[in-house]
């Protein structure tokens, strides 16, 4: 089965960033005509190895005119300059929705998207999945055989790669580790099962790993949460400026 990809609409135009006033504006200068513009970018961490003065980004005019900012940041050339790197820190959850709605993720086989942005107490997860048997939906909490009916699933969009090692997070996230937490109760009940998968958005990544120098305490949270049963996955992506494709998994330290 092929690969799901969310297409990038243009139409695209090449600019070199200047700075970063704050987590949702970045400041480029348009190549060809010199203009300098402030684009939006959707927030995606500190981003400091890929957002450096003359780095190269993909910028699209905003549909909305009345919007404060004209521009909208998308890509950007990779550190090494061999590659892109998808700045849509919305995209690996639609694209994992994508995957999910046509089978395409080896990982669940067997369970099926059953709800998106599920809510449990005050947090809220990325996905609720369901398994059937037979054609047939499976009981609310558990499969006759006892196996677990659903699984609450989690994406964490990561953009930071150095040495081929995708590190995650790039910032200090006490939502996320709170996330990890809940999933390793939730992984703890009768019926139930929980992961958590990585989705790098760029293709220089050999293997994932928890960004402890960064938060120590996401990364314990990360340990104890596969230690309780979370499953624990990663994929990467192609990167082109016509899209973005879900590519294969990678090995998570």
């Amino acid at each position: 089965m092929d690969h799901p990809t969310i297409p990038v609409t243009g139409p695209l135009v090449s600019a070199r960033f200047l700075e970063r006033p704050n987590r949702f504006i970045v400041r480029c200068r348009l190549e060809e005509r010199g203009d300098v513009v402030e684009a939006h970018l959707a927030d995606r961490g500190r981003l400091e190895a890929v957002l450096v003065p003359g780095r190269r980004l993909w910028l699209r005019p905003a549909a909305d005119p009345t919007r404060r900012t004209a521009w909208s940041a998308l890509l950007a050339e990779s550190p090494a300059g061999v590659g892109l790197v998808s700045l849509d820190t919305t995209l690996p959850n639609r694209l994992v929705a994508r995957a999910l709605q046509v089978g395409a993720l080896d990982e669940f086989d067997g369970w099926t998207l059953e709800k998106v942005e599920w809510s449990r107490g005050p947090s809220r997860f990325d996905f609720l999945l369901g398994r059937s048997r037979n054609g047939t939906r499976a009981a609310p909490h558990t499969d006759t055989d006892g196996a677990a009916s659903r699984l609450v699933l989690e994406v964490k969009s990561v953009g930071l790669v150095e040495g081929g090692v995708a590190y995650f997070p790039d910032g200090v996230t006490a939502r996320g580790a709170r996330h990890l937490r809940e999933l390793a109760e939730i992984a703890g009940e009768e019926g139930w099962a929980a992961a958590v998968l990585f989705v790098v958005q760029r293709e220089d990544a050999q293997r994932v790993r928890a960004a402890a120098r960064i938060d120590p305490e996401f990364a314990k949270a990360l340990d104890e949460a596969r230690a309780a049963g979370v499953r624990v996955l990663a994929r990467r992506c192609h990167v082109a400026l016509d899209g973005v494709t879900l590519a294969r998994p990678l090995p998570v330290d």
